[in-house]
């Protein structure tokens, strides 16, 4: 089972202050529709070309719709680049906009 949030976990510890870092997999579409402050967009399918790029040493949360394909980008970060700090954020933002923050837009 991969590692994963709610949003009302997600909620909690943004408002504590805790220094995540917000990853977005979605399409750029997507992400000018909606999205969560201080998200950063790495599309589903330039995440090989960024991993580098993503922290080591605090959290990393992935994000999507639905929560399907941050899952996806979740195990291949695991499993490729050996990733130990991220989590998935269950139901994506369709569940962060229902549950914790209605003016972000569902879809």
């Amino acid at each position: 089972m991969l590692p994963e949030l709610t949003p009302e976990d997600l909620h909690r510890r943004l408002q504590q202050g805790e220094n995540l870092q917000l990853i977005d997999v979605r399409e750029p579409e997507e992400f000018e529709y909606c999205r969560i402050e201080g998200s950063r967009l790495i599309s589903l399918g330039d995440i090989p070309a960024h991993a580098e790029e993503l922290p080591t040493d605090r959290p990393v949360v992935l994000i999507c719709h639905h929560g399907v394909r941050s899952g996806q980008a979740l195990a291949y970060l695991q499993h490729r680049h050996g990733f130990t700090n991220l989590l998935n954020l269950r139901g994506g933002i369709h569940a962060w906009s229902v549950r914790v923050d209605p003016s972000v837009a569902v879809y």
